[in-house]
């Protein structure tokens, strides 16, 4: 066993030796290696392999080693193996299995950052904020995301027992979800009234910018003429691809800086620019935002802010300022590797801190009162005189109603956009 120790760390060392060397020649400060903790990381790999109450291979060790390494850097940076790889194309490309939501690591538990539009999560009624606490009866606590993960995942079909903690809830309680192949798309538009439009851009996939760019389109041919103004919808939107987010900024956009990212090595250090041409003309833009909108979205969101050419409304949101590299360390394995943080036009970091919005909204929702008193009014009175548009006005106002029970922040918006759109 001590032959095996002393192997591991002639190992241990020959990499470190290779990483520092190519260190040493960018920086002639680089410190010497830390001799004495692969010491301890040797003896502790030997007292596994000969103490552990079951035998484990070596390459398993090392792997769990690897990922360890990484999972304890941040809450974004992971360990992928081949799977992992296939898992992440999937989701960029807007077809992978699951449940359908974002989810990162809070307090040892899984966090549920975002539910993602028509899935299994979002019809279960997961939301935003959730904790995880227990998956088909193990507890989550100890386990890192990947092994979490892995556990939410399995067949289409196949049921998960969820036990969740909600802020306002009084307790734990559980939800059973059905797995399945999640095939999200990422971006629906209609027209909330007249020329008012709207598009809810749901995750930020590999064609997101493309396709709000077809969704506009058809809204402008729709009503045959230019838009007076557009609610762009991105609550309970985790983010996705950097550049998308950029494309969909460049939108609203006719110059400027859409966002920078810094980091350590001049690769990761990387400056946006909008292009000329704002597809909706100036017209007035309210971007909705809540705790949910993550990353790319916080990207857009802090763009548009910045600009002055949206105003951006809801609650304050998700705070992810961070940039994820996808290293491959050989064909079948990689890193995803935390190399950057962004920053808006403005110099701003939302990492942990989030973007404020303009107008913010608490999460309301609207119910008939339970006052049963009559309210007296001209239509009232015995013999009253008709009106001739009384219907078109009563369908107008029920229509009125249904939105803001339905969409309390979507109906604010709208009656933002028409005093904006009055005043310009």
């Amino acid at each position: 066993m001590k032959k095996l120790q002393i192997s591991v760390l002639c190992a241990l060392l020959t990499i470190g030796g290779q990483v520092y060397a190519n260190e040493a020649t960018d920086n002639q400060d680089a410190k010497s290696l830390p001799l004495e903790q692969l010491k301890i990381f040797a003896e502790v790999f030997s007292r596994i392999k000969k103490d552990y109450v079951e035998e484990v291979d070596d390459t398993e060790l090392l792997e769990h080693a690897i990922q360890g390494m990484l999972s304890g850097l941040d809450p974004h940076s992971a360990y992928l193996n081949k799977d992992d790889f296939q898992e992440l194309r999937e989701g960029t490309e807007g077809q992978f299995g699951g449940l359908g939501m974002e989810v990162g690591m809070e307090d040892g538990f899984v966090k549920v950052i975002a539910p993602i539009d028509d899935t299994p999560a979002k019809k279960a009624g997961i939301k935003a904020g959730d904790l995880i606490v227990r998956i088909d009866g193990q507890t989550v606590k100890g386990m890192s995301l990947d092994e979490a993960i892995g556990l939410l995942r399995g067949e289409p079909g196949s049921e998960v027992l969820l036990h969740i903690v909600r802020e306002t809830s009084d307790g734990p309680f559980e939800v059973s979800v059905e797995r399945a192949i999640i095939k999200t798309a990422s971006v629906k538009s209609r027209l909330l009234e007249g020329a008012y439009g709207y598009v809810r851009l749901s995750q930020f996939q590999s064609r997101a910018g493309n396709d709000v760019r077809k969704a506009l389109d058809k809204l402008i041919k729709e009503v045959d003429e230019p838009l007076k103004g557009l609610v762009l919808d991105l609550r309970n939107n985790p983010g996705g691809v950097l550049t998308e987010a950029v494309e969909v900024s460049d939108i609203f956009l006719e110059h400027g800086l859409v966002v920078y990212t810094e980091g350590r090595n001049d690769d990761s250090r990387v400056s946006f620019e909008a292009k000329p041409g704002d597809m909706i003309k100036g017209a007035p833009l309210v971007v909705l935002v809540n705790d949910g909108s993550a990353s790319a979205s916080e990207i857009v969101a802090g763009a548009l802010q910045d600009h002055s050419r949206a105003i951006i409304m809801g609650q304050k949101t998700f705070g992810k300022g961070s940039v994820q590299t996808i290293v491959n360390v050989n064909e079948q394995v990689g890193i995803k590797l935390t190399t950057a943080r962004y920053f808006t036009p403005n110099g701003r970091s939302i990492q942990a801190e989030g973007i404020e919005p303009d107008i913010v909204l608490q999460k309301l929702e609207l119910k008939d009162s339970e006052d049963k008193g009559v309210s007296l009014s001209e239509a009232n009175l015995t013999g009253h005189l008709d009106n001739p548009d009384a219907h078109e006005e009563d369908a107008e106002g029920k229509n009125k109603t249904s939105l803001a029970k339905k969409d309390y922040a979507l109906f604010e918006a709208l009656n933002l956009l028409k005093g904006l759109s009055v005043l310009r």
